[in-house]
């Protein structure tokens, strides 16, 4: 998984990037937790979402907001890092033009940026937010969602609260032409210690279903 640079609004960006196996590969870009609370592209959860799509022949990207690692820049509350996600994206796009498919997947304030990008970006097709902060970002702008995904919940989530993540699946389930699925990860907290193998279980039933030749959700 090599280390690149590339640029972003505000300067270089640190990334990992792992090409395509093939042309017409899928992309896949992974987005890391909060800067402020130590989070990075090397997140436990970021670096196991970034393997598995990487296994499936995806290019895969993951990297470091603005002021995390060697990104350049410094925090900005979402709206810079957002700004980065789509540099980030359109950097990957310009080794893929002829992708078939492109996947978004974001862990808490990252799965927030994410959810936000794929409103702006018609060509993501699928999303998989992991613990989104929904009693602490609005969310409101999903309206509404462009394509269908995975929100995964931890039971015993004290960050993103599993009642504020139900409320969201459920507006989010009241739209027409998408599918949300809603998986709840027994016992984990915010950052899935105990948990990553049902975590990531989760994860690979999800894409086994979406990207089978035959699944009735495109």
């Amino acid at each position: 998984m090599p280390e690149v640079i590339f640029p972003g609004p505000e300067g270089r960006l640190e990334g990992r990037f792992a090409p395509a196996p093939r042309p017409r590969a899928p992309v896949a870009m992974i987005l890391h937790p909060h800067p402020s609370s130590g989070g990075t592209m090397n997140n436990r959860i970021v670096q196991e979402l970034y393997k598995t799509f990487q296994r499936r022949g995806f290019a895969t990207l993951r990297f470091n907001f603005r002021g995390v690692g060697k990104s350049q820049g410094t925090f900005d509350n979402g709206v810079g890092e957002l700004s980065d996600a789509a540099s980030a994206l359109d950097w990957v796009q310009s080794f893929h033009p002829e992708a078939q498919q492109t996947w978004i997947a974001g862990v808490s304030f990252g799965a927030w940026i994410g959810m936000q990008l794929l409103m702006r970006r018609p060509e993501i097709r699928g999303f998989i937010s992991v613990a989104p902060p929904a009693n602490m970002y609005d969310f409101t702008f999903l309206a509404p969602c462009p394509s269908s995904g995975i929100i995964i919940q931890g039971e015993g989530d004290e960050v993103a609260t599993p009642a504020a993540t139900q409320k969201l699946v459920d507006k989010l389930r009241t739209q027409k032409h998408i599918t949300i699925h809603h998986d709840t990860i027994p016992k984990a907290n915010h950052f899935f210690e105990h948990e990553m193998p049902q975590l990531m279980g989760s994860v690979d039933k999800y894409l086994d279903m979406r990207l089978d030749p035959n699944s009735p959700i495109r």
